[in-house]
């Protein structure tokens, strides 16, 4: 059987795919540096004869150009890793890839967007949840759009490969892969009735279960089912803030053994997929497939890092001011599920005095429940041209509580409840024109809608002056000036749809040339409908009455994105190659008006990136090195701006807008090493640097124009978006020892860098909490792990130690200080655990 049908059937058993790039390259090129790394390599064995025994880095086969290709032969910046290769790097989920990838970020979304993920590369992507928006990053499950970051930090449960796409892949995966795309591939059936199972247990009484069957019925009719388990005490202590603080005027609740309540980032999931495949003969290839994923934990890790609202409505209790005695510590907070009924104290409105606030409550576990069904056709019309189908039906409900002040004070809560279905359907015909030519034609057709319920009780909305001022402007003297009390429902139903035709070819004139070229036209429609009601579900709600039932203009894009690339092989050993490519994210309208003015539509951003890159396999294949270079040439960048009084005055905010544009360039590498039998180091690299080169002046504050480029109006925003990180590195090695009779012993270290990040889009104050307290520190994280290996292979024992020296540090931050929430929190990644591993295959 030929190796395209192998891969389109994601049969491929990708080998170990490991990388090295130095990790010192600050105040030198990367390119030089690499170059000099490749002369040394002799010196780092220097022993001709063990190099020799040294097994070759293996070949890797990839589908990112619609057809089966070598790694090293695709003009494409990608990390591939196979399955046993993550499970090397004790990576269990979608998050934990990103240490390999240079310039790819996957981090775990604040508690504040329920169980999501904010996913960049090259620093184009997105962090919101909200299906109103668009990620910049395409997720793809065996070739089928994943189109929410809602769920997408998925269990790496029986992944075959997983393979990162950097740059713009508007052509070759299309919708919203601006910054790139991560395709997973699942192990498929064969009927070799083979199988493993997987039971560990580790630090705060985790346990994790998983296992795979792979199974013949009949003849050309095989099937496999997977299923994984897992579940871990938290290590964020939700305390009762009254019992652990008595005399300061805040009742007790709950209290609890030493006034403990429970724990945040614990760990409750169950996940299985099933798997179906008819394949009668070598014409015709079926495979079905169905998921199911529950998701049960309390909220995310969270702990409070700034607290001051001196506004009465927020208080804890009378004469108890919302500040930071509600600080816990690094591993606690005072996280509560709801506030409690009270009166509105006015100050610019005093007509509004004595208005009620009803008593609001939700729970404390976040709640995520997905499935899907999806269907892959694989027909060879002849034995050059092949017909592929996918179809798709995927649907989830995430339900999720958030208390933004982690305290009993009563700044802001809200419950959210998110249901998601999506269908999409795909046709593509692959022809081997002759052996010079392959092309591809293709359509693509999908359908969402997506329902998000909220309850907020925002009680924070003030002007923000003293009480004088307030005086003075004709309200009453009261702290911070409040102006309305905020109580509202929302039910607002969001429908997607997109369409698209693509066509891809590729010449080969020559043994060493290859031309590639696409183009891809997008039609991308969304309607947004808004339901803002009072608590009682029935009647519009006060202050926010005018957007009740009212559609916002729909969103209505068509993009012809496009993609040239030339690569050239001068020998077996190396491969150069250039290319340009574009891609863009579809707009919409602001999902979170907090008041009519904020009901706004904000447009498409797109991006061109110009790329150079080299592919080299050396020392007989003992060493590869990857290297590129490329160029961003960025337009209308959507930012969420959580400060925005130009846009209705005082209140909250979470308005996306279109920020104006940017140059970026940045260099990336990745090196595997082979220098003796059994000795593997691999690492990455990448540098980023960008440069806004105008910005929208109403969305720093200013008044309405053109985009700027004066350095007055660009320096009052951030100098890098969110999502990107200037340095980013990792290295790791591993030594797989021969026991003889005895098996095998392979200890491995890894060890990953992650730069610093900002916090909110403005600039931050010198010297301000967001300055202080706001922004995402770089930090450097340790992992290792000791695997045995039977001699026949099919038994492991593995031992492993994550974030080995017990780093302290942050995975996200939520800033509403500019909202005039006055509170920023903070959520810590995971501290030092350790876990026991032991796998048998059949």
């Amino acid at each position: 059987m030929d190796a395209d049908r192998l891969a389109d059937r994601a049969e491929t058993n990708l080998p170990r795919n490991n990388r090295i790039a130095t990790t010192a390259l600050k105040g030198a090129s990367l390119l030089g540096l690499a170059m000099g790394m490749i002369a040394a390599t002799p010196a780092l064995a220097a022993d001709a004869d063990a190099r020799a025994a040294a097994p070759k880095v293996e070949e890797i086969i990839v589908t990112a150009q619609f057809h089966t290709q070598k790694l090293q032969d695709t003009p494409i910046a990608i990390t591939a890793l196979s399955g046993s290769s993550l499970e090397d790097r004790s990576a269990n989920n979608l998050s934990a890839i990103s240490d390999s990838a240079p310039s790819v970020i996957l981090r775990p979304a604040s508690a504040a967007f329920g169980d999501s993920i904010t996913a960049s590369i090259r620093g184009l992507g997105q962090g919101d949840f909200d299906p109103a928006m668009e990620p910049g990053v395409g997720i793809y499950i065996d070739d089928v759009y994943f189109p929410r970051l809602t769920g997408a930090n998925l269990d790496l449960m029986d992944v075959d490969r997983v393979e990162v796409l950097r740059g713009p892949q508007g052509t070759l995966t299309g919708k919203n892969s601006e910054g790139g795309a991560i395709k997973f591939y699942s192990k498929v059936p064969n009927g070799d009735n083979s199988g493993y199972i997987t039971a560990t247990y580790g630090s705060r009484n985790r346990i994790n279960l998983a296992g795979s069957a792979d199974f013949k019925l009949v003849d050309g009719l095989y099937g496999r089912i997977s299923g994984a388990y897992g579940d871990q005490d938290g290590y964020i202590n939700v305390y009762d803030f009254g019992c652990r603080n008595p005399g300061q005027g805040v009742a007790s609740t709950t209290g609890g053994t030493n006034c403990l309540k429970y724990k945040e980032g614990d760990v409750g999931y169950k996940a299985v997929r099933g798997i179906l495949r008819y394949n009668p003969n070598d014409k015709l290839d079926v495979t079905i497939s169905g998921d199911y994923t529950k998701d049960q934990h309390h909220n995310a890790a969270q702990v409070l890092l700034y607290a001051n609202n001196q506004n009465p409505n927020v208080a804890a209790a009378p004469g108890v001011p919302y500040d930071s005695r509600f600080i816990c510590g690094p591993f606690c907070n005072y996280d509560t599920t709801g506030q409690g009924a009270a009166t509105f104290t006015a100050g610019l409105l005093p007509f509004l005095q004595g208005a009620p606030f009803q008593a609001t409550s939700g729970s404390e576990l976040s709640k995520y429940t997905g499935w899907g069904v999806s269907g892959k056709i694989l027909y060879n019309l002849t034995d050059t041209v092949k017909l592929t189908s996918i179809t798709s039906y995927r649907a989830f409900e995430d339900m999720f509580s958030v208390d933004n002040d982690l305290s009993p004070a009563n700044v802001g809560f809200g419950n959210n409840d998110i249901t998601d279905w999506s269908w999409s359907q795909e046709l593509r015909l692959n022809a081997r024109l002759s052996n010079m030519v392959n092309a591809t034609l293709g359509g693509y057709y999908s359908d969402e809608k997506s329902v998000y319920y909220t309850l907020q009780d925002i009680r924070y909305v003030a002007v923000g002056v003293p009480g004088p001022v307030c005086a003075a402007i004709g309200g009453v003297n009261t702290p911070t000036c409040p102006v309305y009390p905020l109580q509202f429902i929302g039910n607002d139903p969001i429908t997607t749809k997109s369409k698209g035709v693509y066509g891809d070819i590729e010449i080969k004139p020559t043994d060493g040339l290859t031309i590639n070229g696409g183009l891809r036209y997008t039609n991308d429609q969304k309607n947004y409908t808004f339901v803002r009601l009072n608590l009682d579900g029935v009647t519009p709600q006060t202050f926010l009455g005018a957007l009740n039932g009212f559609t916002a203009t729909p969103f209505n894009g068509n993009r012809l994105d496009y993609r040239f690339a030339v690569d050239y092989r001068f020998n077996p050993q190396a491969m150069v190659y250039a290319s340009v490519a574009s891609g863009y994210k579809a707009g919409g309208d602001g999902p979170r008006p907090f008041n009519p003015a904020q009901a706004i539509a904000f447009g498409s951003e797109s991006v061109v990136n110009y790329e150079i890159g080299t592919k080299t396999d050396l020392l007989d294949r003992k060493l590869r090195v990857n290297l590129d270079v490329f160029y961003l040439d960025f337009k209308n960048a959507q930012l969420t701006l959580l400060s925005c009084p130009q846009y209705g005055g005082a209140g909250p905010c979470a308005l996306p807008q279109n920020a104006g544009n940017a140059h970026s360039k940045g260099v990336e590498a990745e090196v595997t090493l082979r220098p003796v039998a059994g000795l593997v180091i691999d690492s990455s690299l990448s540098y980023q640097d960008w440069k806004w080169t105008c910005v929208n002046p109403q969305v720093v504050g200013l008044a309405q124009g053109p985009c700027s480029s004066d350095q007055s109006v660009i320096s009052l925003i951030n100098q890098q978006p969110p999502g990107l990180e200037k340095w980013k590195w990792n290295v790791g090695a591993q030594y797989d020892a021969d026991l003889g009779n005895a098996g095998s012993l392979t200890p491995r270290i890894d060890v990953s860098y992650q730069g610093s990040q900002i916090g909110n889009v403005l600039a931050a104050t010198p010297g301000s909490p967001s300055a202080l307290y706001g922004q995402l520190d770089a930090y450097t994280l340790t992992n290792a792990r000791l695997t045995w290996r039977s001699r026949t292979r099919d038994l492991t024992v593995a031992l492993a130690v994550t974030n080995v020296f017990d780093k302290y540090y942050y995975t996200s931050k939520f800033d509403l200080t500019g909202a005039g929430a006055g509170a920023i929190a903070g959520s810590p990644g995971r501290p030092r655990e350790w876990s026991i591993a032991i796998k048998k295959t059949f």
